[in-house]
């Protein structure tokens, strides 16, 4: 048997909630939130706020990791948040889920970045390494505005990362991506800032060569799902169906789970409210990850 952990932040848009918080469930769409309101990890680096956390589970060094963004919103304005924010993202690391140290401040943001946000990673079975991918703000040449595009690096233990370079771009900003493997293909899911949607595409491999690319994956319930970010994907082993909650913040309406039997189909099926519950606490931008019963034991102990 295994449950879940949501690793997430909350925030009234003052900063003093920017902090990262936890939840598990037994099922993975009824949550129960930890530590009441107590967040379970708070920083006094960067600008002592943190955004968007994602954890993963490195198999070879037996450690999780969480990555986040450095954003603290109530000591800048959003326009400054992406024209001089921070070039680093935070790292966290933990052998029981319960205890974490190491926490660090590590710059991957290209010198024209405007800040580096939403970071989450996927490993990349070309290279054996994780690639850790993020957004940020930059005007290139012959641009009359700065755009948010993908940026992405590889790294093998969260502390070392090779030399950025551009992922992903749109005709628009493209800021929440989530990357997902099944059945050999990479699946992408990314907010579409032209009209407020997610797009799924899939890949055979991770960063494709040439003029080889992501093909879209038609989805008539995403492509007119609207007001919608922070797209994560996560497999519910017992329901042997994928979950993709996607934030409704343009009513502001919290995260809805969406279910589908398989990616490549497309074909995600609302819930009724009856099917779920995010917990009393509204959750903002984090991710989700499998864990032990074991594991889970230990969290509501301690929390």
């Amino acid at each position: 048997m295994s449950e879940y952990l949501f690793v997430h932040f909350t925030t009234d848009e003052s900063g003093e909630q920017e902090k990262i918080y936890f939840a598990v469930s037994k099922d993975g769409l009824k949550w129960e939130d930890l530590g009441k309101d107590k967040p379970v990890i708070e920083t006094r680096l960067g600008t002592k706020g943190i955004r968007d956390p994602f954890i993963v589970y490195d198999e070879n060094l037996k450690k999780y990791f969480i990555i986040a963004t450095d954003l603290n919103t109530g000591t800048m304005s959003w326009s400054e948040a992406v024209t001089v924010g921070s070039r680093s993202l935070f790292v966290w690391e933990s052998d029981d889920l319960v205890h974490w140290e190491n926490e660090r401040l590590i710059e991957v943001g290209i010198p024209e970045a405007g800040c580096v946000w939403a970071p989450e990673a996927v490993y990349c079975k070309e290279k054996n390494a994780w690639f850790v991918f993020w957004a940020s703000k930059v005007k290139e040449d012959g641009e009359e505005e700065a755009k948010h595009r993908i940026y992405g690096s590889f790294t093998k233990d969260f502390k070392d990362f090779s030399r950025p370079f551009k992922f992903m771009e749109a005709g628009n900003d493209v800021i929440d991506t989530d990357i997902v493997m099944e059945d050999g293909w990479y699946y992408r899911f990314s907010k579409d800032e032209t009209n407020k949607t997610i797009v799924l595409e899939r890949s055979r491999t991770l960063i494709p060569e040439g003029d080889a690319g992501y093909e879209r994956v038609p989805s008539a319930l995403l492509d007119g799902l609207m007001g919608v970010e922070g797209p994560e994907a996560y497999y519910l082993r017992d329901w042997k169906k994928w979950c993709l909650i996607v934030d409704q913040y343009a009513t502001g309406g919290g995260y809805m789970p969406l279910l589908t039997d398989s990616l490549a189909s497309g074909d995600f099926k609302k819930l009724s409210a009856e099917e779920y519950n995010m917990g009393a606490r509204k959750k903002r931008h984090g991710g989700i990850i499998e864990i032990s019963d074991e594991a889970a034991k230990r969290l509501r102990e301690a929390f």
